[in-house]
């Protein structure tokens, strides 16, 4: 099971995150294009800390929203969100090409995530970017019991999924995230992120709020690298997924 993790979200002066105490202990970076978060040079330092470290890359594309982190949704014309989607991959691939590195996969960040999560027509619109873009890029989505649909719809341009389930959120009965404007909407201790890693990883499943158990099959398991517990979260979480193996 691979870890990944959402990286890169600084911007000038302002620090977030733990990145250099966290890219040793994970698989993937989700590194931010310059648009939710990050700029130039932090990708770019970014980049240079995943290579340094054998991590793969991934593309972390958003809205245009660096007040709000990309956590709020900006209705715009789907020809324009494939723009923007777009424009972003080529900013993370110009600056990896310096370091001789390429991108692996994409996974969009916040709210473009859960609204390509929620509409078919956002979903098909960023498969179709991708795929003029560059159709082998793998597409990283959440991991939800009924994935079907969304494995008809990559198949139609190509593309292959990725699935991710998330260790530091809690999760509703249907198999989704709760919402950040919940008040339990995240995990504040190691105990229940481990063991709702541990869980995933054995069972492929995860026990929701209300105490169901959610059939989820993940190929990662993502952590948020804003969280205030993120580097303690991967190195415990990959000591411990080692020992599962």
């Amino acid at each position: 099971m691979l870890i990944n993790c959402d990286m890169g979200e600084s911007f000038g002066i302002w620090q977030l995150g733990q990145d250099e105490q966290i890219m040793p202990f994970i698989d993937m970076a989700n590194i931010a294009c310059g648009m939710h978060a990050s700029d130039p040079s932090v990708m770019l330092r970014t980049v240079r800390c995943a290579k340094e470290h054998g991590v793969r890359i991934g593309a972390h594309p958003g809205y245009a929203d660096l007040a709000g982190f990309g956590r709020r949704f900006i209705d715009m014309p789907l020809a324009d969100l494939q723009a923007l989607f777009i424009y972003q991959l080529g900013a993370l691939q110009g600056i990896c090409n310096t370091e001789n590195i390429a991108i692996s996969y994409v996974k969009p960040h916040g709210a473009l995530y859960n609204a390509m999560m929620k509409s078919d027509d956002i979903f098909v619109a960023l498969l179709q970017a991708l795929a003029k873009y560059d159709a082998q890029l793998p597409l990283m989505v959440m991991a939800v019991p009924d994935f079907s649909r969304y494995q008809k719809f990559a198949a139609e341009y190509g593309i292959t999924l990725l699935f991710e389930a998330f260790v530091d959120r809690t999760y509703q009965a249907d198999g989704r995230l709760t919402p950040r404007t919940e008040a339990n909407a995240c995990h504040t201790d190691i105990e229940p992120i481990v063991a709702q890693a541990v869980q995933i990883f054995n069972e492929q499943c995860v026990t929701s709020n209300d105490g169901t158990k959610v059939n989820i099959k993940a190929d990662s398991l993502c952590i948020h690298g804003d969280g205030e517990l993120a580097a303690e979260i991967a190195r415990v979480l990959k000591a411990r997924l080692a020992e599962c193996k």
